[in-house]
């Protein structure tokens, strides 16, 4: 017979208690919907956890007029609806309304979302990705603030030390969308995401996930479309472009093979960028 296990829970009112259980040791629980299923990947459940839902700060939306602050344990639910008549959101609108399921969308956090190390196909790094959202930590220092390209690289060793607190969003954008191919029905992981935003300046603003490992922008085409302006927002030609600048390394994996990944690309910005001109923050 294996051995027990003592386990611990703190459900923390308190930032500052939040941070005395990792000092402890304890590991974030934000939804649980990644971490309660950890004995089926073969990971053990954490001896310690502390819940961040009791604290007030981290489950509000906050919308102002040119900025938006959004808490870490905000549900995929609550965000979507928060969002829904926010000029400029449309595609984090989307990520948060079309990520796994209906009872998941219920319980998953937007902190949950960017911190589960090993989840390729989060919906809402991408789509935050093209917001170039920043995020904000509580470290054993103090609060951090730090850009979201930079967290996503450097998470591992950041979460040693840190939760992650609130993600904070400019209100700069006129559209944007959130294209994902899920395998075969609703649920699926997607094999591939595009998130696509457009400034005030109608620079326009790519993110992939699902692709790679860690989702990242698509520096290469969004300079390509720079440079072709005339007809960077045309969904053919938009196209072409991700096919001559698509400088993905696809992974392998069980909902699809690495070199799949890369070749659905294309399509998916031509669809992305057909979204966007329906927005009407194109015209």
């Amino acid at each position: 017979m294996a051995p027990s296990v003592e386990r611990s829970f703190t459900a923390a009112s308190t930032i500052e208690e939040a941070m005395a259980a990792r000092r402890q040791g304890a590991a974030v629980l934000a939804g649980g919907t990644w971490m309660m299923r950890d004995p089926r990947r073969g990971v053990d459940l954490p001896e310690a956890v502390v819940a961040l839902h009791r604290i007030p700060a981290l489950s509000k939306v906050e919308i102002e007029p040119d900025h938006v602050v959004i808490g870490a344990a905000v549900t995929h639910a609550v965000l979507g609806r928060a969002l829904h008549e926010a000029v400029g959101f449309e595609g984090l609108v989307a990520a948060a309304e079309n990520a796994a399921n209906p009872g998941i969308r219920k319980v998953a956090t937007v902190g949950g979302n960017l911190c589960a190390l090993d989840f390729a196909a989060a919906d809402l790094a991408p789509a935050l990705l093209a917001c170039e959202a920043t995020v904000e930590l509580e470290t054993f220092e103090g609060p951090k603030l730090i850009g979201i390209s930079d967290f996503l690289k450097d998470r591992h060793a950041l979460l040693a030390e840190a939760i992650v607190t609130r993600i904070h969003l400019r209100r700069d954008l006129v559209a944007s969308a959130h294209i994902r191919l899920p395998l075969r029905k609703a649920g699926d992981y997607p094999v591939a995401i595009v998130s696509l935003a457009v400034d005030k300046d109608k620079r326009c603003r790519i993110a992939v996930g699902s692709v790679e490992p860690v989702a990242r922008r698509w520096t290469a085409l969004e300079q390509a479309m720079a440079a072709d302006s005339a007809s960077a927002f045309d969904p053919e030609r938009a196209a072409g472009l991700a096919l001559e600048h698509n400088d993905f390394q696809g992974r392998d994996g069980k909902e699809a093979e690495g070199w799949y990944r890369r070749q659905v690309l294309a399509p998916l910005v031509k669809r992305g960028v057909a979204a966007l001109l329906k927005t009407g923050g194109l015209a």
